[in-house]
């Protein structure tokens, strides 16, 4: 009984301690609006057993932080290997329950870990909604998934920011791991991979890296436009490139552009990018978006009436993910409050997002139409060109871009020929200093600006 007792209060020791980190993870706000609705009731098992007021609360806690939480406990303790969430009403239920939902089936080893850790349980082929904008990258990446051998090698995906390109390769990779769980399967950033060969160099443990990522059967890159202009990075992934298609490894990469558009890639990697199947995925129809979220409140099981779907599918256009979180929103104040939503109280509750939107443009279209209206070339964007009559332009781009995108600085140079962000807050300053006395220039900044909001 003593014993019991002892491991009863080790674990609440050991939640509290993880509650304290959750908080400084994902801020007050957050927390308080969802993990501090989680309470622990026992490890049983090996499981470790939670509550939340309602189904919803279950299926979002789980999906959004169960990773988070699970990894902050297995810090503490190695045995635990799964979470599960009951609804507070039905805690006498066993695993069977319809309100049960597991993490996790099993984690049998550091590769299971690995895998599943890099990987959004949500993003499955299943919960992907098809539609004509997408539908030759959905059948190419089904092909990928359900092929013994290599269809097409590489499948290079392409589009913007929130349409489903990090959704399809994860699909890829759980339905390769559903047929077959043995194969080896790698999926990254293109950032990750740059850092991890970094750190192989500064370790002076290339082979290892080399061994590591040449010996997949399964490599997906994610954004591989961040790679442009590190040179090291670009040949390690050619070489790697080169390595797996020599044995008939699968590869799937993503991009915001066509491998032809990708400005500062070296030519022969452009060119190995392009050998097999190049799939756009297009911006969004209003009849995929209205589906999308026909799909999403099927899934929260809540109900929001025709005139507030058509309204979200109408307003909000530029990414499948700010949809998605305007929903959440949604169901939230449901399921929380208790109350239905109806057009008023959903433009009360996402104004946020309705301003963002209403003022959104991308980074390629604010490109295109600088160039169009100084009548330079698009490729002088991301050139190294320095002459004024190029350079003022690419200068006004990198303003209107920090004005009316959410991108970072950073994000903001990589789109500009893989500048630096101290050349953007350069070109904004000079810009903001220009204008004061430019009748003419201001004129030009207010044309755009009106262009690419209207």
């Amino acid at each position: 009984m003593e014993e019991l007792k002892k491991n009863i209060n080790s674990d609440e020791i050991i939640w509290s301690s993880i509650k304290i980190q959750l908080k400084d993870i994902y801020g007050e706000s957050e927390y308080s609006n969802w993990l501090k609705l989680l309470t622990f009731n026992k490890i049983d098992k090996n499981i470790i057993i939670f509550y939340a007021p309602t189904k919803f609360m279950c299926d979002w806690i789980l999906s959004h932080y169960g990773k988070k939480i699970l990894s902050l406990w297995r810090e503490r303790s190695k045995s635990v290997k799964d979470i599960s969430i009951f609804v507070y009403n039905d805690k006498e239920t066993d695993k069977k329950n319809k309100n049960y939902k597991s993490f996790e089936n099993t984690i049998s080893n550091t590769e299971k870990d690995e895998f599943e850790n890099n990987l959004d349980p949500r993003f499955t082929f299943k919960d992907f909604v098809v539609g004509k904008s997408n539908e030759l990258a959905f059948s190419a990446c089904r092909r990928v998934a359900d092929s013994e051998d290599v269809p097409f090698n590489p499948l290079f995906l392409y589009g913007g920011v929130g349409l489903g390109k990090t959704h399809l390769m994860h699909a890829i990779a759980w339905q390769k791991r559903k047929l077959n769980p043995r194969l080896k399967i790698m999926y990254l950033s293109a950032e990750k991979f740059m850092y991890e060969f970094i750190k192989a160099l500064r370790l002076k443990n290339t082979v290892a890296f080399k061994e590591q990522f040449r010996s997949v059967n399964l490599l997906m890159i994610d954004d591989v436009q961040f790679i442009i202009g590190k040179e090291s990075t670009q040949e390690e992934f050619f070489h790697t490139f080169n390595a797996l298609a020599d044995q008939n490894r699968q590869m799937v990469i993503s991009a915001d552009k066509s491998p032809s558009d990708l400005e500062g890639l070296e030519e022969r990697l452009r060119s190995r990018l392009g050998w097999g199947l190049v799939a756009d995925i297009h911006p969004t129809t209003y009849e995929l978006r209205l589906s999308i979220i026909e799909a999403k409140i099927e899934k929260y099981n809540i109900g929001l009436p025709k005139d507030v779907m058509e309204f979200l599918a109408h307003k909000i256009t530029t990414s499948v993910r700010e949809l998605e979180g305007a929903l959440t929103r949604l169901a939230a104040h449901v399921t929380l409050v208790g109350r239905s939503v109806d057009l008023e109280i959903a433009e009360d509750l996402l104004q946020d997002l309705l301003r963002a939107s209403d003022r959104r443009a991308t980074i390629d279209q604010i490109q295109k139409k600088v160039a169009e209206h100084f009548n330079v070339k698009i490729s002088d964007m991301h050139s190294s060109r320095r002459s004024r009559t190029v350079a003022r332009p690419r200068q006004i781009a990198m303003f209107l871009a920090k004005n009316l995108t959410t991108r970072s600085l950073p994000e903001i140079g990589r789109k500009f020929g893989g500048r630096d962000h101290t050349t953007v807050i350069h070109a904004i300053k000079k810009i903001k200093e220009l204008v004061k006395n430019d009748s003419s220039l201001s004129e030009d900044i207010e044309i755009l600006t009106r262009s690419l909001q209207s």
